[in-house]
């Protein structure tokens, strides 16, 4: 059974009483381009808030990459296929982040450093090495924190099995 639309007041009150259902009239309205109906301050929310989410999800994934990155650099005698796993799933994700918006690319740039911080406290909260073991600029530049191939050697290690 289908609601009925309602003008943009019901429509802003509902935005708070029933989410899912507000989301699938907003979408009959525009489709139907029945425009002067629509709840723009709470579609408009909305919008932003999706942009927010995108960005939300590069610095959460370029984190996880190079926190793992670190542990493998600095941490070589407990490697584990799960970190390769670890990094190449982020990886992967942030690819697809940068495919369906390349927009978000600079971004990634602009943040790199910023989620380098996050990642060396996280690396060293999970490892238990000192602040200390890890460098305070990253080791890693951006390309090689995307790069499906790349993983640091550390001392005599290789990445041949990769």
């Amino acid at each position: 059974m289908e609601t009925q639309l309602t003008p943009a007041s019901s429509l802003s009150h509902l935005y708070d009483r029933d989410y899912y259902l507000w989301l699938n009239q907003t979408a009959k309205l525009v489709r139907e381009h029945r425009l002067s109906e629509l709840d723009i301050p709470h579609l408009v929310e909305e919008l932003e808030d999706m942009g927010r989410s995108e960005k939300r999800a590069v610095e959460s994934n370029l984190v996880v990459v190079l926190m793992h990155l670190l542990k493998y650099q600095y941490q070589p005698q407990k490697r584990s296929n799960s970190w390769k796993v670890t990094i190449r799933e982020h990886r992967r994700r942030l690819r697809k982040l940068f495919q369906n918006s390349p927009s978000l690319k600079p971004y990634f740039e602009e943040v790199f450093l910023e989620c380098y911080q996050d990642a060396r406290e996280q690396a060293c909260d999970e490892t238990g090495l000192p602040r200390e073991t890890f460098p305070t600029e990253s080791p890693f530049t951006p390309e090689e924190a995307i790069d499906r191939d790349y993983l640091p050697n550390g001392d005599d290690e290789t990445s041949d099995d990769w």
